[in-house]
């Protein structure tokens, strides 16, 4: 089909119309194939390919279902309050607060301000990462020749700078990420073992405990060995649910997590949101 005229082009533009690629968002994401939630409650469903990047602003109480497909995704993730961007992820003080370096189902992700932004309700993978951040772009040019967006080696904070900016955020905005489904362990001495995957179709779901806006970048992460950029889609799914109420026991699991939810419903309450 000729596109050397604006009429031409915009025929060639439609006749795309209805065509799916093997990793783009489907829109509406009731169209996705097998849902796993209730008829209606799917609010966003998307396959991100290796080398890149997507982001959405969710609800308090959605699910948010991260998949590795093929089993060499690596979802590199950050969190802001949707109406308070100052208010983010903070992964030293998610460490530090629970105890614990190493993510998994019953864990909370937390903010600088003692207040949860979203629970890990549920974890086939267990290979999570909370101490290496993502890759820059001085590093990925150092061993793959190349680190911008366009390449086909992009860092992961070249991607977090482009979904920030299409959410009114700069790159000094962006705190260090935590990163799912390929690992690395502490050693006694201190130094780092990255430990890899599980394989095809780890998962993990995370639940918003406010309104929150979600960055995730889909690249290799920062210890991997291997010399070439290797990163396989990962599946992004979310749906309507409720947030963790008192009573729950992922609310009562430890005193640091019962004080943080404390701190995120009072703060909620006051602004008549809970």
């Amino acid at each position: 089909m000729a596109t050397a005229t604006t009429y031409g082009a915009r025929d060639h533009a439609r006749a795309q119309e209805g065509a799916r690629a093997e990793a783009m968002p489907v829109v509406p994401a009731a169209d996705w194939p097998a849902p796993p939630c209730e008829a209606g409650h799917l609010v966003w469903a998307e396959t991100v390919a290796g080398g890149n990047y997507t982001h959405r602003v969710l609800a308090r109480g959605t699910e948010l279902r991260l998949t590795d497909l093929r089993g060499d995704a690596c979802a590199h993730l950050l969190l802001f309050v949707a109406d308070r961007p100052w208010e983010r992820l903070n992964v030293a003080d998610t460490v530090k607060v629970q105890w614990n370096a190493y993510l998994s189902e019953g864990r909370l992700l937390l903010s600088d301000q003692g207040r949860v932004l979203a629970s890990v309700v549920a974890d086939t993978s267990g290979r999570h990462d909370t101490l290496c951040g993502t890759s820059t772009l001085v590093r990925n040019t150092e061993r793959y020749g190349d680190g911008t967006p366009q390449s086909p080696s992009p860092a992961g904070r070249e991607l977090f700078k482009l979904a920030a900016a299409k959410n009114g955020l700069e790159p000094r905005d962006l705190p260090p990420s935590l990163s799912f489904f390929q690992g690395v362990e502490v050693q006694d001495d201190g130094s780092l073992d990255f430990t890899g995957s599980t394989g095809p179709g780890g998962s993990v779901t995370l639940r918003a405990e406010q309104h929150l806006t979600v960055l995730i970048a889909n690249v290799p992460h920062p210890a991997d060995p291997r010399p070439d950029y290797t990163s396989t889609p990962l599946e992004v799914l979310a749906w309507r649910a409720a947030p963790t109420p008192p009573g729950d026991p992922l609310w009562d699991a430890t005193p640091e997590g019962r004080r943080a939810f404390l701190n995120t419903a009072e703060f909620l309450a006051a602004r008549g949101l809970a």
